[in-house]
This record gives C-alpha cells, sequence and structure tokens, in this order.
C-alpha cells in the first residue's frame, strides 16, 4: 500500500536516546568551562584588586604626622594704628577652631559636600557604588563620591591625579584617619584646609578675601557661597563668574533647606538677595599697602626668621609704621622732584626714610617717585649712591671726639696731599675759592672740601671709617682721602640711621621697622616697644656736633631745610650734580633725603641744599605739627663748664688771644692748659677770601669717584 505524505504534513524525525545524552553532556561541560572561567577571571581580577589594595595599603603615609599637623598660615603686617598693611603667604590661612565656627558655615558644608559625614566611618558605600556605576558608563572617572574625610585625605596626603590606584589609597586613609581622630577634628582640619580660590585656604582666608570679615562674622547666605566653592573654585568664584556663584549658592541653600537644617523662608531670603563682596584685590607682595615700607619690613622679617616661618608661620607683625605720616612723605617727595622737573633740573627719582631718634623706629620709608608694576626698586635702601658733603658728618664727629675743638682753626687753602704711593691728591670747594682761616664749625656750616680732608687726615681715615660704622654706615668704606668730601656709596636708611645717634645724644637704636611680633598662637617672639639703647658716642660729642650742624641750617648751606623749631643737619652734593641730598635731625626725628636719576645722569646744577632741603623741611614741619617744641640738650648729668681755647681745645692760657666755653660730662674736661707758643690769633670776623689761584688735582685712579663738588 502506498503512503502518500502532503505538504502541510510534518515529518517526524525521532533522534535516537544516545544522541540526546550526548547534546546534554555538551552544554554541561560548556557551562563547567563557562563557570570555570568566570571563577578564574573573578579570582584574577579579585587577586589584582587584592594586590592592587596591598601595593596601596603599603605606600600610605603615616597619618599620624596629622596629630602634629601645621599648616602653613598667613602673616599679617599692621601699622602702628593697627591698620593691616600686607599678608604674607605661600598659602593665604588662618587657622579657627571649629568651636569658633557659625553653625551655619558648618551645615552648608556638610549640606553640599557630605550630609551623611557623622554617620558614616570614612567612606559612602552608596555614593561610591553610585560614582563606580557612572564612571563605567561613561568610561572614565567622572565621579568621586568623596566624603570630607577623603577629600581630606587627598588634600593633605595624596595627588589630584584621577585614577583608581589613588581613590583606593583615598578611601584606605579615610578609614585610619576615622580610627584616629574625631569627627570634630576632622571637621576642623578639613574647614580649615580646603582651598577655596583666590589663593584663600580655608574658611578664614576666604571669608576674608570675598567679604572683608572674619568666618565668625559671616551670615547665611555667605555661608553658602563658601561652602558651594569646593567642588570647582575657580567655576564658582564670585570674583570670576557671579552668575554661576549664585546658582551654586542656590543649590546649597535649597539643599540645606531639604535636610531642615534651615527653615524655608531663611533659604528664600537669601535665594532672593544678591551675592556682595569686597571685589577682587591683587595677593600677596603686589598688593601691599605702602609697599616701599612694607616689602623692607618684608626683607627685614625674612632676614631674621626666615622664609619658611615669615610666609607658614601665621605671624603678627606689628611694624612701627605711620601710615599719614607715610602718605606726606610720599607727597612731598614728589611735589619735590616736580618742581625740580619743572625747572629743567632733569630729576626724576628719590628717597626718603624717617627714624624716631630714641627709638630707631623707621616710621616713613618712600623708596622712590611711585611705586608700581614697572618700577618696585625701592631706592631707600636697595640704591647705594655717593652723599658727597653730607659724609662729613663722621669726619666731624671723629674729630670732636678725638678732642679737636669746634672752635680750633683750620685754614682754607690749597693743598695737595701725597699718598704713600706718591700719588698727588688736591682737593678743591665747590666754588672754586678759598677763604683763609677759619673755625671747624664755619667750615663745617660752609661746607669747605678742603678743611674736611685736612681734619680727616688728622683724625685718620681708618678712625673715620671706624665711626662712621659704628654710628650705623654698612657699606665699604675705601680708605682714600676722598672720603671726607662722600666719594664712598651709603643707602639712604644708613645715613638717617646713623644721625639719628647725634639727635639722641648718642645713643644707638639699630633701625628697625618691627615693634612687636607673636606667633600664631598669641605668643611674644619679638618686642621692640621698651628695648634699651646702646651708648656709642658721650653726649658732649653729639651736643657739640649737633651744634655745629645746627648752623648749616640757620646760616650755612642748608638754609632751606629751615622748620622754625631746633633742627641740625647737612648738605651733599656729587660730582657733576649726580646726587643731592640733605640730611638732618631734631631732638624727635632724623630723615634723609636723596634726590638723582636712576641711571646716574647728571641732573642740571642741583645741590643738596636746593630741593633735597626743601622736601626735607616740607616733611619735617609736618611731622612734628602736633609735637612740642624740644631743644637740643645734654642729658641729665653732672657737668662742668670750662674755658677753653679755641685753637688747641685746652685750658684757654694767658697766651691765648681768645676763648670759648664749652660745658664736659665731669672727668671728661681738659686738664693741661693750653701750651701753643703761637697762635694764629684768629678772630671770629677772620673768614675773608684768600685770593690764590686754583690748584689743579690730580686724583689716583681709586679716586675718580672723589671730584665732589660740595
Amino acid at each position: 500500500m502506498t503512503v502518500s505524505v502532503t505538504r502541510h504534513e510534518k515529518k517526524v524525525i525521532k533522534i535516537p536516546r544516545a544522541t540526546k545524552k550526548a547534546k546534554y553532556r555538551l552544554i554541561k561541560t560548556v557551562l563547567k568551562y563557562i563557570i570555570l572561567v568566570f571563577i578564574l577571571l573573578s579570582l584574577l581580577v579579585l587577586g589584582t584588586a587584592a594586590g592592587i589594595i596591598y601595593s596601596c595599603y603599603r605606600s600610605l603615609p603615616d597619618i599620624s604626622a596629622l596629630e602634629k599637623f601645621q599648616p602653613g598660615e598667613t602673616t599679617r603686617i599692621y601699622a602702628s594704628n593697627g591698620e593691616l598693611v600686607a599678608e604674607l603667604y605661600e598659602e593665604n590661612r588662618t587657622w579657627v577652631p571649629l568651636k569658633k565656627m557659625p553653625k551655619d558655615l558648618v551645615n552648608a558644608f556638610l549640606s553640599i559636600e557630605d550630609d551623611k559625614f557623622y554617620s558614616h566611618h570614612g567612606i559612602s558605600i552608596k555614593g561610591i557604588l553610585r560614582a563606580l556605576w557612572a564612571n563605567l558608563r561613561e568610561k572614565g572617572m567622572s565621579q568621586g563620591a568623596s566624603t570630607i574625610t577623603q577629600q581630606l585625605a587627598r588634600n593633605l596626603f595624596l595627588s589630584q591625579e584621577q585614577s583608581y590606584g589613588r581613590k583606593i589609597s583615598e578611601m584606605l586613609l579615610s578609614i585610619q584617619i576615622e580610627k584616629k581622630f574625631s569627627k570634630d577634628e576632622i571637621l576642623e582640619l578639613y574647614l580649615n584646609q580646603i582651598f577655596l580660590g583666590s589663593g584663600s585656604f580655608g574658611v578664614e582666608a576666604a571669608a576674608r578675601t570675598y567679604f572683608g570679615k572674619s568666618v565668625t562674622d559671616v551670615d547665611l547666605g555667605q555661608s553658602a557661597v563658601l561652602a558651594g566653592l569646593p567642588q570647582a573654585p575657580s567655576v564658582f568664584s564670585p570674583f570670576v563668574d557671579i552668575k554661576a556663584c549664585k546658582e551654586r549658592q542656590t543649590l546649597v541653600l535649597n539643599r540645606m533647606k531639604e535636610l531642615s537644617m534651615i527653615a524655608p523662608e531663611e533659604a528664600k531670603k537669601y535665594i532672593e538677595k544678591p551675592v556682595k563682596t569686597t571685589g577682587p584685590r591683587e595677593l600677596g607682595f603686589k598688593g601691599f599697602r605702602m609697599p616701599y615700607f612694607s616689602t623692607y619690613c618684608l626683607h627685614e622679617l625674612v632676614a631674621k626668621y626666615g622664609s619658611d616661618v615669615v610666609y607658614r608661620g601665621g605671624l603678627k607683625v606689628y611694624s612701627t609704621l605711620d601710615i599719614p605720616l607715610q602718605e606726606y612723605a610720599q607727597t612731598a617727595l614728589r611735589k619735590g622732584i616736580d618742581l625740580g622737573i619743572q625747572e629743567y633740573a632733569y630729576c626724576s627719582e628719590g628717597a626718603l626714610v624717617c627714624v624716631e631718634n630714641k627709638t630707631g623706629f623707621i616710621r616713613v620709608m618712600a623708596g622712590g617717585y611711585d611705586y608700581n608694576q614697572k618700577n618696585q626698586f625701592n631706592r631707600a635702601w636697595q640704591a647705594k649712591r655717593q652723599p658727597g658733603s653730607s659724609f662729613k658728618i663722621f669726619v666731624y664727629t671723629a674729630a670732636v671726639n678725638s678732642g679737636i675743638s669746634p672752635d680750633t682753626v683750620f685754614s682754607d687753602s690749597p693743598t695737595t696731599f701725597t699718598s704713600p704711593e706718591g700719588e698727588a691728591y688736591t682737593p678743591q670747594n665747590s666754588d672754586g675759592r678759598f677763604m683763609g682761616s677759619m673755625r671747624m664749625r664755619d667750615a663745617l656750616r660752609l661746607s669747605r672740601n678742603v678743611i674736611s680732608v685736612k681734619i680727616l687726615e688728622q683724625v685718620g681715615i681708618d678712625n673715620v671709617i671706624k665711626y662712621a660704622h659704628t654710628m650705623g654706615i654698612q657699606s665699604e668704606l675705601k680708605p682714600y682721602l676722598s672720603l671726607a668730601l662722600g666719594s664712598a656709596e651709603v643707602t639712604v636708611l644708613e645715613m638717617s640711621s646713623a644721625v639719628s645717634i647725634l639727635g639722641n645724644m648718642g645713643t644707638k637704636f639699630e633701625a628697625t621697622t618691627i615693634k612687636k611680633i607673636t606667633d600664631s598662637d598669641g605668643n611674644i617672639v619679638e618686642d621692640n616697644s621698651n628695648r634699651k639703647g646702646i651708648k656709642i658716642l658721650p653726649a658732649e660729642t653729639a651736643y657739640n656736633v649737633t651744634d655745629m650742624l645746627r648752623g648749616v641750617i640757620e646760616s650755612g648751606t642748608g638754609a632751606n631745610a629751615y622748620i622754625g623749631r631746633p633742627a641740625a643737619g647737612k648738605t651733599g652734593t656729587t660730582s657733576d650734580y649726580r646726587d643731592a641730598w640733605f640730611v638732618g635731625y631734631t631732638p624727635d626725628y632724623s630723615t634723609a633725603v636723596w634726590i638723582g636719576n636712576d641711571d646716574f645722569s647728571p641732573m642740571e646744577r642741583v645741590y643738596g641744599g636746593d630741593y633735597p632741603a626743601m622736601i626735607w623741611s616740607d616733611f619735617m614741619k609736618k611731622a612734628h605739627e602736633k609735637l612740642p617744641v624740644a631743644e637740643f640738650d645734654l642729658p641729665k648729668g653732672d657737668y662742668v663748664e670750662a674755658e677753653i681755647c679755641p685753637e688747641s681745645g685746652l685750658i684757654v692760657s694767658s697766651k691765648c688771644p681768645s676763648s670759648a666755653k664749652r660745658r664736659f660730662e665731669k672727668g671728661t674736661e681738659p686738664k693741661k692748659s693750653c701750651e701753643l707758643k703761637e697762635h694764629k690769633g684768629w678772630s671770629v670776623d677772620n673768614t675773608k677770601e684768600v685770593s690764590q689761584p686754583s690748584p689743579v688735582t690730580v686724583n689716583t685712579p681709586e679716586e675718580d669717584d672723589g671730584k665732589i663738588q660740595e
């Protein structure tokens, strides 16, 4: 029989039982291999992860360093009236205890950075899984899920590298930190360490930078601004993008509202309120107020304590700066230079330093016409210039202290000196004339060069150098006769400091910009408030030299320096009019003024008695306007008056044609009578010009700079 099969019928093929068993065995084998491979891969991944974790663990830094952690803090310099004039830092930071921070500020940071901070143990598992999933989707490290403890660990011990190895180290460190420190200790470290933009580290520095106030005084809105900064300080800074800053602040406030940290009406109030800041400011060195003074104060601090302490120590430096007087000094200096420019004197720069005699405090330092980005050179202490005849102060001080009376007569006449090597040196007076015999005090008053060189030779060059250095000149002084006329190079600060000893009747105080320093804990580091000076000159020497220098202002080359009260000083002018000085003092202050050009180009016949004396007078009148008139006087003590011979300085004898009365500290008065066999018969009126031809000056190569005009 034939069986037909239609196209709609299925053909059933029977698979033998043995074949089915083989298929099942194959599937089972494949599954076994898949499971085995999965297990092996899992073990490999786990082993690799364990290896990475172990490697990270072994390379972890020692967190016990946190127990002694001392972050760099900002050093602040204050003027004498308490005004802040400079901040010095590598990282602008001031430490504030957590208990002193506003509750809203702490909550603001917790709300946006780590709202589970007080419940986790250093890491957030939920946050890690969320970040891991996001990173796998984006095939990179887009999210970090760092707790506050992790951020602290990263910022203090690790780099900012985006890698899983760094992340593992961060988590391991966080767990260790949580075991060793309390939550409050960790939060305090974090809030004082975190970078918040514009050079500010920690909430105190940021509050002062953005709002001009301490973090203890910020309100809720300002707290929310600060809390919004850690994620991206350069993006959310109010100095960079006020709109982005406002959006971030709003996010923080809403988050605080969601967490019931603040009431809805509080959030609404500050969300609707615009963000107001103090405005961006320049940082660090460029942001100094009174920069000529402040930068020298910085120099003094670094020289004493080193850069690390100054920039990281959180010092409070109470300086000697008198802000109103500093401002006036700058005005007086500019006014004098401007006048010179108007009168075609070809002067462009100057400097002025004022030192308080009885303390050594530098009250004013004006180091140039203007301090700006292109011109930050401080001529008050960085520039060394020839002082001209103002250096004669030291020559005459050495002479008087060596026993030569101010009334001793010298001859202002052509003289050629010969060095040990046989070289000739013939000094000249600035006017090319000679005035014959005159007292030493008149030679100083009229700034006669020839007599000054004679006195230098008589006293001894090395002796004069010793006096100058002892009084405060730190620059090198070469032993040439031209030194008497100011051929050496000194600074304005050195000159003002040195003459303050005369104003203080022989007692020296080292010039300083520092009155007092305290460290970050309030401990006194340095205190110059009640320091004692060093007696380096007898009071009668200082008094007699001062008496001579008063004549310079009252009837000599410094008449333009007259201020209507007792004052003493000396003019100085160098060859080709490259430098012009006036250095003078009262019983209260000593001030040195210099004008010239930075490139040493000559001015147009400018003498020390011109613009420098005018500037000095202008400034000193202002400095003394609220001070009572003080007289130069010998300090209280046992003094005796003696009548001496002006020529020998000894007790006058019957053969002496004239005499002078002088006061001496008891025991130092001359004991012997004048033994001169011949006197020159000098009298006060004997100062007539000697008509002689001007000599030819022959200088040794080393003395070429000694052709001083006045």
